[in-house]
């Protein structure tokens, strides 16, 4: 069994959704061969020498649920781009770039986190330019861990103010966009998160069946997607 999640958005704020994941790690995903985190695992991180007390917890959790002898892989989002390989070395989980294809049981699988496929949004676009640039995110972290946190606070701020102006759609991925990067990968199955809206969609592309499997955020509702040799599904639980 695999198993795939996003968009958690853990934070000191929301123990509720922190006590969720340590949960599905005990039970769900437990004895999984793999779990993969496609981004927004933090609502914020910056830097692998935060000491929030709650990420502690966290690091520690995963680490013991690596321990047992399932995988974890993780790739950036938007909100916890400045996990480096501190975090990895913490956890025991191995650092993916984005995108990235694996073999998932035979089918060649496109892994996202999302974001870079939502290029209406032309501010965004620019934003996650600057952010994951090598030199902008150096000089992030050479600063003191309180303005770090600052600064955290202030971006998600003005992304909150930014994101209630802007019509739906725009926030969405570009349909085109979508099927020139699976082609570009040559890849029948894409999963991504990012766009808080969990749903299976059918493709064709070159004329051939594709899918694209969306992961939901973590609020009210937990989601994964599972993946075993004859078994695919996007389930949820109540948090």
């Amino acid at each position: 069994m695999i198993f795939f999640i996003s968009d958690l958005h853990l934070a000191p704020e929301r123990p509720d959704i922190t006590q969720a994941f340590f949960t599905f790690l005990e039970t769900t995903a437990k004895g999984a061969d793999a779990l993969y985190i496609l981004g927004d695992f933090f609502d914020a991180w910056v830097g692998d020498d935060d000491d929030t007390p709650e990420f502690a917890d966290i690091t520690h959790k995963l680490k013991h649920y690596q321990s047992l002898g399932s995988s974890v892989f993780f790739m950036h989002g938007n909100r916890d781009f400045l996990v480096g390989q501190g975090f990895a070395a913490k956890t025991g989980a191995r650092v993916l770039k984005d995108p990235c294809c694996i073999d998932l049981f035979g089918t060649k699988t496109l892994l996202m986190h999302g974001d870079s496929l939502c290029t209406q949004d032309a501010e965004y676009m620019a934003f996650r330019q600057m952010v994951r640039n090598p030199q902008w995110q150096a000089t992030i972290l050479s600063k003191p861990l309180a303005e770090r946190k600052a600064i955290a606070a202030q971006m998600k701020a003005t992304s909150r103010s930014m994101n209630s102006l802007k019509a739906e759609d725009i926030m969405d991925v570009t349909p085109e966009e979508v099927i020139q990067t699976m082609e570009q990968h040559q890849a029948p199955l894409l999963i991504h998160g990012h766009t808080h809206r969990p749903a299976k969609h059918q493709l064709l592309i070159n004329g051939s069946r594709a899918q694209r499997l969306v992961l939901g955020d973590w609020g009210a509702l937990g989601w994964y997607l599972l993946v075993a040799q004859d078994q695919l599904a996007l389930c949820s639980f109540k948090i």
